[in-house]
């Protein structure tokens, strides 16, 4: 079974005992977000057969999604939930998983899943800039930092960094193995990754270790320890967000967001909410725009056909 296979079949048979311990874990009762009055839709279609993973918003109101089908990433207005598709990706077998748009609004940065690829492509016109081969089985998700871009691989104990100049334009790739407490399962491991609050060390889903823990990196060594969370867990953690101290952890089979306060230096956190909707159909990942959190539902619960149906929710912030 190809990689794409692998880890998306490992998603969609995630344990309901898993779901259901990380919940317990976490502590109160699960609760329902309100989206509240708004103009804007609070949900809104993406095309048929599209099979969304990653999303990114920049400085405009516009989100950007990727394929895992083809490679596409189709542009949203969120004012009026309308897009199109805004990247021909380069076909099955080059998807699309996480990605990331710069603070200008100009460069789109794409994870390529199992094509061990990434891109970069140009946010106006859509064109693929380059591609980068990184040798790697399964490029998961990205953040951007001062410098570089990020890469996460699900199946091997490295992160990729792309070197970005002054100017925000991207030079080589290095790749950084990752070792301290890092656990490699011999599945689907690292998944989503930020920055901590104080900007000085990168934070990695790894869905392994200790029943799925928040690893913080340090980023000149790669070395990883294990976040303090207490009794709280990351079993099925996939995209992440931080908002200040805040960090909104998708765990993408329990339909819910877990929400965490971090300290500044990332080294301890607390769990203090956790984010359901009825219109959650496994949600990967996250990004928000004013007050709201906007989440793709991947549905890795079905088999996807090119009638399949795929939709974004919006939720409150806590």
């Amino acid at each position: 079974m190809a990689p794409t296979d692998r880890s998306f079949a490992r998603r969609r048979l995630l344990t309901t005992a898993a779901a259901l311990s990380g919940a317990a874990l976490l502590g109160g009762t699960a609760h329902a977000a309100e989206t509240g009055q708004h103009a804007w839709p609070a949900q809104f279609p993406l095309p048929d057969g599209f099979q969304p993973e990653g999303i990114t918003i920049g400085t405009k109101p516009f989100a950007y999604f990727g394929s895992l089908a083809n490679g596409d990433i189709y542009r949203a207005s969120l004012a009026t939930g309308r897009g199109s598709v805004l990247s021909k990706g380069p076909g099955a077998g080059h998807p699309s998983v996480g990605l990331k748009i710069d603070r200008h609004c100009r460069r789109l940065f794409v994870a390529g899943g199992d094509s061990g690829e990434i891109r970069t492509i140009d946010a106006r016109s859509g064109e693929i800039e380059k591609v980068y081969a990184t040798g790697g089985t399964f490029v998961n998700d990205v953040i951007l930092t001062p410098g570089a871009a990020w890469f996460t691989d699900s199946f091997k104990p490295v992160l990729y960094k792309l070197l970005l100049d002054p100017h925000g334009t991207p030079g080589a790739v290095q790749t950084v193995p990752l070792g301290g407490d890092w656990a490699q399962g011999t599945d689907f491991t690292a998944n989503g990754i930020e920055r901590t609050p104080d900007g000085s060390a990168l934070l990695v889903v790894n869905a392994f270790a200790n029943g799925g823990s928040l690893m913080r990196v340090d980023p000149r060594t790669g070395v990883a320890r294990t976040v303090d969370l207490g009794a709280a867990r990351l079993p099925n953690g996939d995209g992440l967000l931080l908002l200040g101290r805040i960090l909104y952890a998708v765990q993408q089979q329990q339909n819910a967001v877990d929400v965490l306060r971090l300290n500044a230096a990332g080294t301890k956190g607390t769990a203090i909410a956790r984010i359901t909707d009825p219109r959650f159909r496994i949600p990967t990942t996250v990004a928000a725009w004013g007050k709201r959190l906007y989440l793709p539902n991947a549905r890795f619960d079905v088999e996807p056909t090119p009638q399949t149906e795929y939709d974004v929710v919006a939720v409150d912030q806590i």
